[in-house]
This record gives C-alpha cells, structure tokens and sequence, in this order.
C-alpha cells in the first residue's frame, strides 16, 4: 500500500471555496489562506448561536503502545462514513505539533485513505496558529524579563518566575536554562527553562476562550510568577494582555479544511494530552455542532487522559455535552497490553488477547462512568486473524458492548459504515447522563485522588513535600475550586509507563503542582512526566525530505 503522504499528495481536494458552500457559509464568514485552507471568522459561532446543535461524537481509545491505536484516522474515517450513510457530519480536530512529527510520533492527520489534507501543510507549519502561540508565549517572557531589567515595580522576585519559554519542538537541552548572564546590561541572571510550545497556557487559553473578549480576559489572569513578599503576579498586572491577544488575532480562528472524501474538517488548537488538556478548540467543536447534524472529535491518547480532560475541562468550559464515545483498539495493542512483546504482535495469541481486554475494560468502565453511551471500533491491521476477531466479538457482545470492526485506513469511510450505523443507533436510542468524575467544589486534594482512583484505578495517591505545599498555597490564593489538569505518561493507566494492561495496586505519586488560571485549571505533574519531551535515538525527520520540485517525502 502506498505511504500515508503518497495517498494525500494524489487526492483529488476541492478548493476551499467548494467546502465553505457545502456549509452554506458566507463571503463575511471565512478567509482563504491558499486553495485548500480557510480561517474561519472569529465571530462565526456567534452568528450560529440560534441554530440546535448536532450530535457530538467523542472518539477516544485505550493507552497507546507502539503497536498503534489509529485513534485520528477512525476520527476522519468516521466523519467520511457518517456522510456515506447521508448524515452531514463535520470532523473537529487538533493541530499537530512540530515535537511529534518531526520526532517519534508522526503526524496526526489521520492515514491511510482516512486523512485530513492538504496533510503536509497541517503537519508542519499550517496556518501559523502553533508559531503565533510560541511568539505570544516568548513575548510573554521577554516582557517579564524587561519588566525585572527596567527597575521591577511589581517587586518580582526572580526566583519566582513561573513562566517558561516554549519551542514547538522536542529539545531536551533546553529543559533548564540560566538566560541574562552576560552583565548589568544584559539583564537580570536567573533560572529559567523551556516547555513545548504544545504545553504552554496561551495554547490551553486559545482553546477555551469563547472569543477575543474572553481571550483577553484569560490572558490577564495567567500568573507568571510571585513578588518577594510571595504575592502572585499576573499578565493584567503587567498590563500585556492586549499585546498578547494581538499576537493571537488570526489564531484564534479556526482552521476550515477537507478530507480525502472531502469531508469537512475544522482543525484547531493542539494542548498535548498527557502534559495539557488535549482537546481542540471549544470554538472549533461548537461551530461544527452549528455547521453539522454531526460532529465526529477526539481527545488525546486513552480514555484517562484525553477523554476525562474533555468531560472534567472542556464541557464545563464549552458549557455542552457529548452525545457518543467511540473507544478504539486495535487487536495488535491489546495483545501488547496483554504481555505480548512488540516484536511477536504479528502472531496470533489468544491469551494475551484475553489478558489485554482488561485494559480496554477500564476505559470502558470509565465512559461509563461518565455516563455516556459508546461503540468500540476494533482498528483493523492485515494482521488480525479469524478467530482473535472473533475473541473479540464474542468478548465486547457478552458485555453488552456494541462493537465495530473499522477497516477506514484502507477503505477510507466505506470501511466504517458498519460503526456509522452503530453510532448513529446509540445517538438515537440511547440516553446520556453526564456525571463528572468530581465537582468543583472538592478540595484540589480530593479532585486528584478521585481521578487516580476513578479514572485509573488507583489505591491512592502519594503527594512529594513540593506538591503539599503547593496544595495550601494554591487553596490560600483562590484556586481550589478549579478543575485539574493531569500530566501523567499515556502508556499506563498509572504512572509508570512500563506497568501495561490493567495494573492494580499502586500508587500515584504527584510531584508537583502548576496554577494556570487563565486556562482554568490547576496542572498535576506526575511520575517522571516531563513538559518538554525529547527527541529519540532516530527522530522521524531523518526520514524527511523534499525534492527540487518541491515534492515532500518521508513526512510519514
């Protein structure tokens, strides 16, 4: 089969202004940016406030391996299949980050002939959002640093400065920094250090602000370090929050683009999950509820991180609720989950099949317990046999489990029209009795034991003496009845990303705590979790190349 870019670069794609028709939108509603990308007008959802929402389908899926979920492509597969079947489906999803792509991950415009495009725009530079994020990020700090340099009248205290600089690349080098050695002129010398831009607050703000006004307004409540009295500092106190909204201006819009069938697709915001909250825009999913009978969005990595972000954080910011969950797997990564190592996957074996189940339970447990109705779409490989497909069947079914074997890769929305089918069933039979895993008005303490036990199973968690100080200090200041956003590895339902499948017993350890109040919530570091990744022994760009003619190979 050909390469995933090999498919895109081939496509027949319609330009842009055929899409915007399709959407019965308006000259005043988008912008082009080239033949195949539109900005969508900042003050289009409130143009479409009058109009019922569609169905909002969540996809989701069980912890990763390096075996591979395909939880993008079911996305844009599903989206292509629910138009198949005549349903006016609109796909929402993240912008991918640099750090990924150029590093181990790859892309995340889905596969196969289930793709969004143009892909190699979305995967590189795109429309600008990701660098405008890191420039606001980085003026941030530069104003900071000015502020200290020019005399501190705020009285900030060096040692206290919280915010990071960002790059949207993955450099584990730039960790820990010292910047403004060099002399009195140069500024004030002080420990500083550098997150992927993926992970930055101004990425969580742009993605939960409603509009500008609402942008502003988180800006200004970002608390960027502490005075030497140890009173918190904010953005509104600097006075920067209009110049960082400037910054902002056209990021704000989302992204119109199409699929390989030329599905509409809007692509927005990209918060990583497993260090941020790891949904695309609240705008973004809101207008496609407007635009669409039916949405089809992820959240990032499995169902403890990106799905229980999306109920606990972007519902309530959003201020909706999800209609389905499609929870993926593949049969390849449950047996992985089940003990089977990476380098056997291709030979069948029924009883890690039967021992990774238990990790597909858990999520299923867990959207239960959101109270949501769901379909699990078995993500075919050429390497699945007759009888582990039928493990699994027999498995889901004597669960009461609706269960879909998605061939969307390689059939691209044909291949989903049997979990179409289903979805659309459980929208129109099923009820929905969204209940968070815990209410905001729980201490910050009991909102992360509720997730580690909930959401991951849990025995409990273990707070280091950083993060019990952190706990009262962020109490003291106002913050204990925000949500909390959990920055833990995304291959274990614990902590530790080498304990697979469902592992009971342990503990989770919180190492620290970070305030981002202009996002709305409180981000939980824990395990060994870093929020600027590094690069692999051989990083995927190795594999990148582009010709004389412009001709991009190797992008995945």
């Amino acid at each position: 089969m050909k390469t995933d870019i090999e498919i895109a670069q081939e496509a027949r794609i319609k330009p842009i202004e055929e899409i915007t028709k399709m959407l019965t939108l308006t000259k005043e509603d988008w912008e082009p940016y080239g033949h195949y990308k539109a900005k969508l007008s900042d003050q289009l959802l409130e143009k479409l406030e009058d109009r019922p929402d569609g169905k909002v389908i969540l996809t989701t899926s069980i912890n990763p391996t390096p075996a591979g979920e395909g939880k993008s492509t079911v996305t844009v597969g599903l989206g292509q299949a629910l138009n198949k079947i005549d349903k006016k489906a609109i796909i929402a999803l993240r912008e991918p980050s640099l750090g990924p792509t150029m590093g181990l991950k790859g892309g995340a415009a889905g596969g196969g002939y289930s793709q969004v495009v143009p892909m190699q725009d979305i995967n590189l530079h795109f429309t600008g959002d990701i660098h405008a994020i890191t420039t606001a990020n980085n003026a941030l700090s530069a104003f900071i640093d000015n502020h200290i340099h020019q005399g501190n009248e705020l009285n900030i205290d060096p040692r206290r400065v919280e915010w990071k600089r960002v790059l949207d690349l993955n450099d584990r080098a730039l960790r820990n920094v010292v910047v403004g050695l060099g002399g009195p002129v140069q500024g004030m010398p002080r420990e500083d250090g550098f997150n992927i831009t993926v992970a930055s607050e101004i990425m969580a703000v742009l993605c939960l602000a409603k509009n500008m006004n609402d942008l502003k307004q988180r800006l200004a409540k970002i608390l960027i370090g502490y005075t030497y009295d140890k009173e918190p500092v904010t953005v509104g106190q600097l006075g920067y929050e209009g110049a960082l909204a400037l910054l902002l201006k056209d990021a704000i819009k989302p992204n119109l683009v199409q699929t390989l069938e030329n599905t509409p697709a809007i692509i927005h915001g990209g918060p990583f999950a497993n260090i941020a909250h790891g949904c695309n825009s609240v705008v973004a999913t809101k207008i496609a509820a407007k635009l669409g009978d039916y949405v089809v969005t992820e959240a990032g990595f499995g169902a403890d991180l990106g799905a229980e972000k999306f109920i606990d954080i972007k519902t309530r910011a959003g201020e909706f609720e999800p209609d389905a969950v499609v929870i993926v797997a593949t049969i390849r990564a449950l047996k992985m989950h089940g003990g089977k190592d990476k380098k056997d996957l291709a030979e069948e074996d029924l009883e890690a099949l039967k021992n990774g189940m238990e990790n597909l339970k858990k999520h299923m447990e867990t959207i239960e317990g959101f109270g949501l109705p769901y379909v699990i779409a078995i993500n075919k490989f050429p390497t699945d046999t007759e009888e582990e497909v039928n493990f699994v069947h027999h498995w889901c079914e004597s669960r009461n489990a609706l269960v879909s074997l998605v061939d969307v890769f390689a059939k691209g929305g044909e291949g989903g029209l049997d979990l179409a089918d289903k979805v659309v069933q459980v929208c129109e039979t099923e009820e929905t009795n969204l209940q968070y895993v815990y209410e905001l008005e729980d201490n910050l303490e009991l909102k992360i034991r509720k997730i580690a036990q909930k959401v991951y199973g849990a025995a409990d968690i273990e707070l280091s003496p950083k993060a019990k100080k952190q706990l009262v200090q962020y109490e003291k200041l106002g913050f204990g009845n925000l949500p909390v956003c959990m920055a833990k590895t995304q291959y274990s339902l614990s902590d530790d990303p080498t304990l697979l499948g469902r592992p009971k017993g342990f503990t989770v350890t919180i190492r620290e705590l970070r305030a981002s109040a202009g996002a709305g919530f409180i981000v939980v570091l824990t395990g060994a979790i870093m929020t600027m990744p590094g690069l692999p022994k051989k990083p995927a760009a190795l594999n990148m190349n582009v010709s004389d003619d412009g001709t991009i190979t190797g992008l995945f």
